[in-house]
């Protein structure tokens, strides 16, 4: 199976554009990597047609909150339907397991003993100041952040978090992840 680990971030926040709705915000940077290539492409939204080619080769599109914000948000940039791609979303599957949601950091922290280097709110002053040099290393950094628990997850079938002092596993049902779909994207590319 061929999937992309995706993140975005934003140039602005939920409160500002008076809406939950992630469509209604705008991406500075996103990060994607493709798990054929090896390779990590983080790009700004001015260079967003870039992901497109890269994208559109995915089994899986992978990430963290990824069906509730960040398809929804790149979706409004794609000129067909990211909906139309496998959808793993990690957050969505520890939800399921556990009744209830973590954060990225605490996942990764208890089950890789990683963690990421800032927040979406910092990635949002760091764009107001210009500073898009740390915004995408910090969207890279969550970008491999995701593609490790998602790994460790695919490998042992569950992830860890920290329950107090304590480490304790989130079971997961991965088959999901392997089943292959029938894709019917349209696509960027012109054939």
């Amino acid at each position: 199976m061929r999937y992309i680990v995706f993140d975005l971030e934003t140039q602005n926040l939920f409160q500002e554009v008076g809406s939950n709705d992630p469509a209604d915000l705008d991406i500075s940077v996103a990060t994607v990597y493709d798990s054929k290539t090896k390779k990590y492409t983080t790009v700004t939204v001015d260079e967003i047609d870039r992901l497109w080619p890269i994208i559109e080769k995915a089994d899986a599109l992978v990430g963290y909150n990824s069906n509730h914000f960040d398809i929804p948000l790149l979706n409004k940039y794609y000129p067909g339907d990211l909906t139309q791609i496998k959808s793993i979303d990690l957050l969505e599957d520890i939800k399921n397991s556990l009744g209830r949601r973590l954060r990225l950091d605490s996942v990764a922290e208890a089950t890789i003993g990683a963690k990421k280097s800032a927040d979406g709110l910092q990635a949002v002053r760091w764009w107001r100041e210009g500073n898009i040099a740390d915004i995408k290393k910090y969207c890279e950094q969550d970008v491999k952040v995701t593609k490790e628990v998602f790994e460790y997850a695919r490998k042992n079938g569950y992830v860890k978090f920290k329950d107090g002092h304590r480490k304790k596993e989130i079971p997961l049902d991965t088959k999901h992840w392997e089943e292959e779909e029938e894709s019917a994207l349209t696509h960027s590319l012109q054939f």
